[in-house]
């Protein structure tokens, strides 16, 4: 297995229509750079255009259609001291008879600290002093999409794309189903802290290092993106409205369990029914994202978890 480190020249903003910038073999790890929602790098410089630029996209030697990229999100560090986001809420979270309450969307300037593992605002000035958790994740990691289209990285699918769920963290492992010869893996859109919903129409937003380890798999079909970490398994669902994110989310959550977990249907329905939580990743793209979520201690010891 091999450890590729990659420093990016171009940052795209399409998920498809790109030739890889670098081949790798199943089980490699790549190392690389991210740049920020609004295209400025570690050294706070613009170096991209448009939203969510990205880092990629890398193939994988031997992934063909109707196999699953596995991705390992080994390590994800903020890679510099300021964040940026938005001083206020996205309209469509609140009553429409608040919405000229709402303060206004001036921009928010973060000071992250690696070392306290901490994120503090800087300005604009408030009444309260705000210092949250670091929690870095990826707003974006996707895959090429089927039928040779390019879908905007402001928007996510079933080839994931900008979901925006804070379970895209270091420790979890990604399955996205494969559309194209190579996969053809994006990330981008680091967060060093987030809401979930995205509520504010952005994270703290900030350049990050990420360390993947990126393999595939040829006998898991899956329609949308699925995932685990120590303590739960999750399956996406990207749509609009609200509702049909929910149901594709929860549909993938049942093949899951019956084909990776070996329950029936029924068991499948009543585990769900006791035991399922549902997160919202974004309600501010055209696409909105929601994670159906079983904590792994639901899963009995008799049960024959063939997932990796």
């Amino acid at each position: 297995m091999t450890t590729h480190r990659f420093t990016a020249t171009q940052h795209p903003s399409l998920f498809g229509g790109h030739e890889p910038v670098l081949t790798i073999e199943p089980g490699d790890t790549i190392i690389t750079d991210t740049i920020d929602a609004y295209g400025m790098d570690k050294e706070g410089r613009q170096v991209a255009t448009g939203d969510n630029p990205l880092t990629g996209p890398f193939a994988v030697r031997g992934a063909e259609p109707g196999d699953v990229l596995i991705v390992d999100l080994v390590r994800l560090t903020p890679s510099r001291a300021t964040g940026r986001g938005e001083a206020s809420l996205v309209a469509g979270v609140v009553d429409p008879s608040f919405i000229r309450e709402l303060p206004p969307r001036v921009p928010a300037t973060w000071r992250i600290d690696t070392v306290e593992r901490t994120a503090t605002l800087a300005e604009p000035a408030t009444n309260l002093d705000i210092t949250v958790p670091l929690r870095p994740m990826l707003g974006c990691l996707g895959v090429a999409p089927r039928h040779d289209q390019r879908i905007w990285s402001g928007t996510s699918g079933p080839h994931g794309g900008n979901m925006d769920f804070r379970g895209l963290t270091a420790g979890a492992t990604v399955y996205l189903p494969v559309f194209v010869p190579g996969a053809l893996l994006y990330l981008g859109d680091g967060h060093a802290a987030q809401s979930a919903g995205e509520i504010g129409g952005s994270g703290i937003e900030t350049s990050m290092e990420v360390e993947v380890r990126v393999d595939r798999r040829k006998d898991l079909p899956i329609a949308w993106p699925r995932g685990k970490d120590a303590e739960w398994i999750w399956t996406i669902g990207n749509a609009r409205p609200l509702e049909q994110a929910i149901q594709h989310a929860t549909t993938e959550m049942l093949r899951c369990l019956q084909s990776e977990y070996a329950l029936d249907l029924p068991s499948a329905c009543m585990l769900l029914s006791v035991a399922a939580e549902y997160e919202v990743g974004n309600v501010c793209n055209p696409a909105f994202s929601v994670a159906c979520k079983l904590p792994r201690s639901s899963l009995s010891n008799q049960i024959v978890q063939t997932i990796p």
